[in-house]
């Protein structure tokens, strides 16, 4: 490689929980970057979650996340001509940003009335082992586990 690899940024953690990952989660749930929005959207959501649940919102937040993390994915590798799906490992980081844009994807894709209510909605989903976001990661794994004969060919 030509540069250096450039350095990683230290996120501070949020205001009200000071956890670095609940500031992660609202860097992706921010778009045009209003991030005071964003996080009267993830506040709102964890309210909503314990109001439903009857538990504290962040641990049900952060079990619903460890739920849709994948541990594996699929990679196109060519070889000789043919494309193979390569199963992979992923690393840490990848892992939890993965996790994090599956379920605010599909927290987008609800039809509830606001964006903390769809949030709060596919947590709960998740941290019940359902949803569409829990549907996702075991898909990946599916196709991980289908072509595990292709694990050889790993880079």
């Amino acid at each position: 490689m030509r540069k250096a690899r450039p350095r990683k940024r230290i996120i501070l953690p949020d205001p009200k929980y000071n956890d670095v990952m609940v500031t992660k989660f609202v860097n992706n749930i921010m778009l045009k970057g209003k991030k005071g929005v964003a996080y009267e959207i993830f506040y709102d959501a964890i309210d909503i979650v314990s109001e439903r649940t009857k538990e504290d919102g962040l641990e049900v937040w952060k079990k619903g996340l460890a739920n849709v993390t994948p541990n594996v994915e699929v990679r196109s590798r060519r070889i000789g001509g043919a494309t193979f799906q390569i199963p992979t490992e992923i690393r840490p980081e990848r892992k939890q940003s993965m996790g994090m844009k599956n379920l605010i994807g599909f927290a987008r894709k609800r039809s509830e009335k606001s964006m903390a209510a769809r949030l709060a909605s596919e947590i709960i989903a998740a941290s019940k082992e359902e949803g569409a976001a829990f549907k996702r990661k075991e898909d990946i794994h599916r196709m991980a586990e289908a072509n595990k004969a292709f694990s050889h060919f790993r880079m």
